[in-house]
């Protein structure tokens, strides 16, 4: 993150991270954890919380220190250089915790949210079913009313944390009969009776979060652990794209920049036909881009966080997180490839770490919604946008009209603008 952006604050709270990274994360636990040798490093997150680094913007008596995104994005960036397996696994405090202190009830910020902030519970999301992907309406997950409780019944797949974590953020139908958004609720689910991890995944990186799938059966659930309204989950649902994909972009580019600092040194040291590589346009070049879209994605998650901090319109923040996830994710993957290419053959052997972070950023594209489902919202909030500056759902107008903070009209710019019989749409 570009220092003239930052406060005090927050450059202190970005420096804390990076202290955190170097001194707190051990060199031996990223090797472990792509190794499969660690499922679930429980203590690299009590470190992050003893540190006061968990939840960043959520209050102080919850734990939290109540700075905003703007404060939390530069400490994930610094997180992400570690990959995307231990980014998560930090982001899901604050990812679970947007649900619980929006949605959720006194009780449930002190049983759940302060306790995961401090260190002592950790938590996940199970929000993807094997037959639903992209379509979280389509949940087949059930929970039932059964007196002063909900039986819970089906199962989640790609649950980071499905191993290990001691609390899972579930959507369930609890409504049959409802058009799909009108009938899923969202619960806090303990692990105990009736929560099994059924499959822990071998995945192609991010490895070492115990991600897997879970099936609940007949798991009892409190009635007091249903966060916010019954058949309600669908506004939580919304809310949280904006940590999910938050989370994603700012960690993508901490990955990115620890590939794009491996690749500099490298360029500036290496010799080929008696000349620094850095001095070969070929090389320069990529690296010249890798920076412009590192610089661009940081300035797009900027302005994301600031908007949701400001309390944007809600829509507009959805477009804003979904343009910066898409955008953050590809550029990492572009710059961790270019990185690659640099190196050349010994950045495809395990020397250097570049073709873990190749392998950990493949992932990012996909999950928290896949890009393509990214380039949907993106459009559909932009239409609604325009729709609402013409009027009420109508079609454009002909013209913008005047008067103040109303754009010029650029269609009438044109030399045969006045050919309204040529502008033909039916």
């Amino acid at each position: 993150m570009h220092d003239h952006l930052l406060s005090e604050v927050q450059r202190a709270v970005r420096d804390e991270a990076r202290a955190f990274v170097r001194e707190d994360v051990p060199r031996r636990l990223l090797l472990d954890l792509d190794a499969d040798k660690v499922r679930y490093p429980r203590e690299y997150l009590e470190k992050a919380a003893a540190r006061h680094l968990l939840g960043l913007r959520f209050p102080p008596e919850y734990g939290g220190r109540g700075l905003g995104w703007s404060a939390e994005v530069p400490a994930l960036e610094e997180i992400g250089v570690l990959g995307t397996s231990l980014a998560c696994l930090y982001s899901l405090p604050s990812i679970v915790g947007e649900a619980i202190y929006r949605f959720g009830t006194e009780e449930q910020k002190l049983r759940y949210l302060k306790p995961t902030l401090q260190g002592k519970l950790t938590c996940a999301e199970a929000l993807t079913e094997p037959r639903g992907g992209s379509d979280f309406f389509g949940t087949t997950t059930q929970a039932r009313r059964e007196g002063d409780s909900f039986i819970l019944n089906g199962q989640k797949r790609f649950v980071v944390g499905a191993e290990g974590a001691d609390y899972f953020l579930v959507y369930a139908r609890t409504d049959p009969d409802a058009p799909p958004h009108k009938g899923i609720s969202a619960f806090i689910v303990d692990r105990g009776p009736g929560v099994e991890v059924a499959h822990v995944y071998g995945l192609m990186g991010t490895r070492g979060g115990g991600t897997g799938r879970l099936v609940f059966r007949d798991a009892r659930v409190p009635a007091a652990n249903l966060v916010g309204e019954l058949n309600g989950a669908a506004d939580i649902f919304y809310r949280m794209m904006v940590p999910e994909r938050l989370t994603s972009a700012a960690g993508a580019i901490g990955m990115a920049r620890a590939a794009l600092d491996i690749a500099t040194r490298y360029a500036a040291h290496r010799k080929a036909f008696g000349r620094r590589i850095r001095d070969f346009e070929a090389v320069s070049s990529k690296l010249a881009e890798s920076v412009t879209l590192l610089d661009a994605a940081r300035g797009l998650v900027w302005s994301t966080a600031q908007a949701d901090d400001a309390g944007a319109d809600p829509r507009l923040v959805r477009r804003l997180v979904s343009e910066a996830k898409k955008f953050s994710t590809e550029a990492a993957w572009t710059v961790v490839n270019h990185a690659m290419q640099v190196l050349g053959g010994i950045g495809y052997t395990d020397v250097y770490p570049v073709e873990r972070l190749l392998r950990d950023t493949r992932l990012i594209m996909i999950w928290t919604g896949t890009n393509e489902i990214m380039d949907l919202i993106i459009q559909h909030e932009w239409f609604k946008e325009k729709e609402a500056e013409w009027s009420a759902g109508g079609a454009p107008p002909a013209g913008f009209g005047s008067g103040p903070g109303v754009p010029r009209d650029v269609e009438c710019d044109a030399p045969g603008a006045d050919n309204t019989e040529e502008k033909v749409f039916e």
